[in-house]
């Protein structure tokens, strides 16, 4: 692995927001995410929020304080980071690309497992949210895709029942598209680091999904679980890639990676124990940047394409000021 020694961790997925006054509460009182840290940047000209599922009995410091800065950093968590460009709420013609509308398909969806589909479909539905679509609906049965605030697919998964957690929900997905999926692998996972967990192809359908998660994190899956239920086991998301049969092959293809107009996701990002040295291990591989860590006007992070040019933000472990 070309980054082992620099120890990555997937530690975020990162989404625009037009209004945190709604979408902050929107995943706090709905899917029970805890909001561990707020950072505003006010001579920027926008703020970012990390929610997260946190495991029974921990408590994470008061956003915004020096103590959820370290914890934030130093997690093992992979947290769900809304951005919000101030004065977006005010622009009544806003509306952020969600990454499922050609022309502009790449990114897919994050989720949340439950125990029950049926009924915490019914439970969002009475408190008004909206579905792209609902688990009696549709060829694929007993899974939903509800939609937030800013139009952001959630799908809703049912969690196998021999889980030993018993949140309501757990983040549980980022899904992306990717054009050629060995590609992607040979970067996610013999790069990056992380771990295939299962793998499913639909050969009539002409699509293939690979599930990937941080390092060790499979160990909490039965070796009897089979193929997709796999990922039911597991309270850490995973990273789910998508690949549409024969993009490979098409050099005029390519998946829209939300930060060109029309914008909307923004990237994934991973700590790094040593964020010069994972950088220089990625240059050397052959990845190109977007920003290396001495570009522009912040410290400690960086930003790297992959091979959809999909962002990947590098962050260094233990920052807390950027």
């Amino acid at each position: 692995m070309a980054l082992a020694a620099h120890n990555p961790f997937w530690q975020q997925t990162m989404l625009r927001i037009k209004d945190p006054k709604v979408s902050v509460p929107f995943y706090q009182e709905l899917f029970g995410v805890t909001l561990v840290d707020e950072y505003h940047f006010p001579q920027w000209n926008f703020s970012v929020y990390f929610l997260a599922t946190l495991p029974e009995g921990v408590v994470a410091p008061a956003p915004g304080t020096d103590e959820a800065h370290a914890f934030l950093w130093s997690t093992d968590l992979t947290t769900l980071e809304l951005t919000h460009n101030h004065g977006a709420e005010e622009d009544a013609e806003l509306k952020y690309n969600n990454g499922n509308v050609e022309p502009h398909r790449g990114f897919g969806h994050i989720a949340f497992n439950t125990e029950d589909v049926y009924a915490a479909c019914e439970k969002l539905a009475e408190k008004g949210v909206q579905f792209q679509k609902k688990p009696d609906e549709g060829r694929m049965k007993g899974l939903a895709f509800a939609l937030d605030p800013d139009g952001w697919w959630i799908e809703i998964v049912k969690r196998n029942a021999g889980c030993t957690f018993k949140h309501e929900f757990n983040l549980s997905q980022t899904m992306l598209r990717v054009k050629d999926v060995q590609k992607s692998l040979r970067f996610y996972r013999d790069v990056m680091g992380m771990d295939t967990i299962t793998e499913k192809h639909f050969e009539s359908a002409k699509f293939s999904l690979y599930f990937l998660a941080n390092k060790g994190v499979g160990g909490d899956v039965p070796e009897s679980a089979e193929e997709l239920e796999r990922i039911k086991y597991l309270f850490h998301p995973v990273l789910e890639l998508t690949h549409n049969h024969g993009t490979e092959h098409d050099d005029s293809f390519s998946y829209h990676n939300g930060n060109t107009e029309p914008v909307g996701f923004g990237h994934i990002g991973f700590l790094v124990d040593d964020l010069d040295g994972a950088c220089a291990k990625l240059e050397e591989a052959g990845y190109e940047f977007k920003k290396k860590p001495t570009d522009g006007n912040m410290r400690n992070i960086a930003f790297v394409y992959d091979p959809d040019r999909y962002l990947v933000e590098l962050i260094q472990r233990g920052a807390t000021s950027f």
